[in-house]
């Protein structure tokens, strides 16, 4: 018997996977229900077969198509009588509403309801803007944090040769990946993205959701930390737990301050030379990365969806001590386009430096794994291992043991406010150049280089009406002015085309750190509601609900969650220094030739005109 069933979102086939295109409320025939990887092939009402992602379609709005009253399907291009008076019968397909306290994350699947960017400063003070709590309650985090998902990078197109063929074996030199031919990972079609640098990015609209501005829906975790979501910072300020000495994470105090212990050699390593490859006999494509650490030299591959478990591992394990920042978003539509997979390329690299550079992240075990492993066995050991552990949330500063005197609580808290008031303060400095750089990019792209071909255009017209005069001693000032007309042409491609070559980088650097900034209101809300409760030991102790031991215990261990936070703030300064310096020495260069370059075709363009 045949299964039919309702549309729920519509989908747009990828042209060449073997897709079908459908639309909401298309009722169509399931004709294999056992691809898999959340897929199912599907026909609809003109006959046409192709794969449909699974969950978006409702099986709820089912019938048989026959042994049943339901009506008769739609024959050749004859659309099909309205089901709804079927939905009566059916069972609700609704999702259950998630209250936002629960203690897992909503699945990855497509029919989580879609939470729109903000787009004006007036939302962002509406409590979407993951630093608006600290400017309306200074004592807020002692609750579960609830700040938007971390912000995400803006896009800008990038054309260039395509040095990569379309091939199914990926890369045959070495290991292809975990899991490449029977995947445990959905396909990478539950997010969508949009190029460019959105406005809705770049304004003062707070942080923006995981992915950026989507047209379909979006995961959204609704529990960051779920070592302590429950329980708060308690769970570690009140833990009798004793780390393993392996897991320990000393803090020294040098120069600067408390400092996280960096190894004597700075791991690295390039993202580089994606494949495309497939899956399910060829039914489903995929674009893979190869990975090389220095420390290897040995070439790795991954998906986006490994990058993206990576991701969820770290920010489990070390999110509520150290920033986070999350992944470039996910695509459907145009994912397997060479400027879309540069621009994936490039932004995975700058993550997984970042993710390098720091101390912490880049040895832990899970880290190391996604790099180093050896083959698909030594990988779903190791995955296991890393989804099993316990040390995440709070418990991540059980591991940490700072070689410094414990703080004073009140020292403690001016610490937290300081960094507090700083990253809030980058974070509006930043979302500033990004806005003043986007309105740039626009202007050096569109009108400004019209305004350059105009004059070009005036002045070689004005040659020409000089040409037409007939007067025998002016041919000199008429190809001089043609000169100078085509001069400014050239001189609005040149316009046209240098944001690519200085704006770019500048942009990316400070949507990156948007990124990161975004992940601080969280990682301090953590330091918040410690301090809050260490503030409330007396009262614990004269209502029986802790001793005077444990309120001891607990000014101890805010000392050491303070260190910790003294540690990150100084790396991250460190790397800001940097990265500052490094950016604006290349924004600047490239501009100093960019002008050279105008000044060059001026002086050529003015040689020609003669000196009376």
């Amino acid at each position: 018997m045949a299964l039919k069933a309702q549309v729920l979102y519509d989908f747009t086939a990828e042209p060449g996977n073997n897709e079908l295109t459908v639309r909401e409320g298309e009722t169509v025939t399931i004709t294999n229900q056992g691809i898999g990887g959340g897929w199912i092939e599907a026909q609809n009402t003109k006959g046409e077969v192709g794969l449909v992602p699974e969950d978006y379609i409702d099986f709820g709005k089912a019938f048989q198509g026959a042994g049943t009253t339901a009506p008769p399907a739609a024959v050749g291009n004859v659309a099909a009588p309205d089901l709804s008076f079927f939905d009566t019968f059916a069972p609700s397909s609704a999702p259950a509403q998630v209250d936002a306290g629960a203690s897992s994350a909503l699945p990855d699947t497509p029919d989580t309801p879609v939470s729109p960017s903000l787009s004006s400063p007036e939302e962002a003070s509406n409590g979407k803007d993951p630093w608006s709590v600290w400017n309306a309650d200074p004592s807020a985090g002692s609750n579960n944090n609830n700040w938007a998902s971390n912000p995400e990078g803006t896009q800008t197109g990038r054309s260039a040769a395509d040095p990569w063929g379309s091939v199914s074996q990926g890369h045959p030199q070495v290991y292809q990946g975990p899991g490449a031919e029977f995947d445990e990972w959905d396909d990478e079609w539950d997010d969508k993205s949009t190029g460019g640098y959105a406005e809705s990015e770049l304004g003062e609209s707070g942080a923006m959701q995981r992915g950026g501005t989507h047209s379909s829906s979006m995961k959204i975790s609704l529990n960051k930390f779920p070592g302590f979501s429950k329980s708060g910072p308690e769970l570690y300020l009140l833990n009798k737990q004793i780390s393993k000495d392996k897991d320990k994470l000393p803090i020294y105090v040098g120069e600067v301050g408390p400092v996280w212990s960096y190894p004597e050699n700075q791991l690295d390593c390039i993202v580089a030379d994606p494949k495309k490859g497939s899956k399910m006999y060829g039914l489903k494509s995929y674009i893979e990365y190869q990975i090389t650490p220095n420390t290897t030299n040995r070439p790795v591959n991954h998906r986006y969806k490994h990058f993206d478990w990576l991701y969820e591992r770290l920010l489990d394990k070390f999110g509520s001590a150290i920033p986070i920042p999350s992944l470039p978003d996910k695509q459907v539509t145009g994912r397997f386009e060479e400027e879309f997979i540069k621009m994936r390329m490039e932004r995975l690299q700058g993550w997984v430096i970042r993710m390098c550079r720091h101390p912490v992240v880049s040895s832990s075990e899970v880290f190391q794994l996604f790099l180093t492993y050896k083959d698909e066995k030594d990988w779903k050991i190791g995955k296991r291992k890393a989804e099993k552990d316990e040390t995440v949330g709070v418990m991540i500063f059980n591991t940490i043991e700072p070689e410094a005197p414990e703080l004073d609580p009140l020292d403690v808290e001016k610490k937290c406010d300081q960094f507090s008031r700083f990253t809030k303060s980058m974070d509006d400095g930043v979302k500033e150049i990004l806005t003043v750089g986007n309105e740039h990019w626009k202007r050096c792209t569109g009108p400004l280089p019209k305004e350059y071909q105009r004059i070009g255009k005036a002045l070689q017209n004005l040659s020409s009406v000089f040409n037409n005069s007939g007067y025998q001693g002016e041919a000199t000032l008429t190809d001089a002015l043609t000169a100078a007309g085509k001069t400014y042409e050239e001189i609005a491609q040149l316009v046209a085309e240098q944001p690519k070559k200085d704006l770019h980088f500048l942009m990316e650097t400070n949507n990156e750190y948007k990124g990161l900034l975004g992940c601080f209101p969280d990682t301090i809300g953590v330091h918040k509601a410690a301090i809050d409760k260490v503030k409330e030991g007396d009262k614990l102790v004269a209502t029986n609900k802790i001793t005077t031991q444990d309120k001891g215990i607990m000014a101890k261990r805010l000392s050491t969650m303070s260190y910790a936070l003294q540690a990150e703030m100084n790396h991250f300064h460190s790397n800001r220094i940097y990265d500052y310096n490094r950016v604006m020495q290349l924004y600047l260069e490239e501009q100093v030739k960019f002008y050279e370059t105008i000044a060059a075709k001026l002086r050529q363009a003015h040689s020609q005109f003669t000196t009376m």
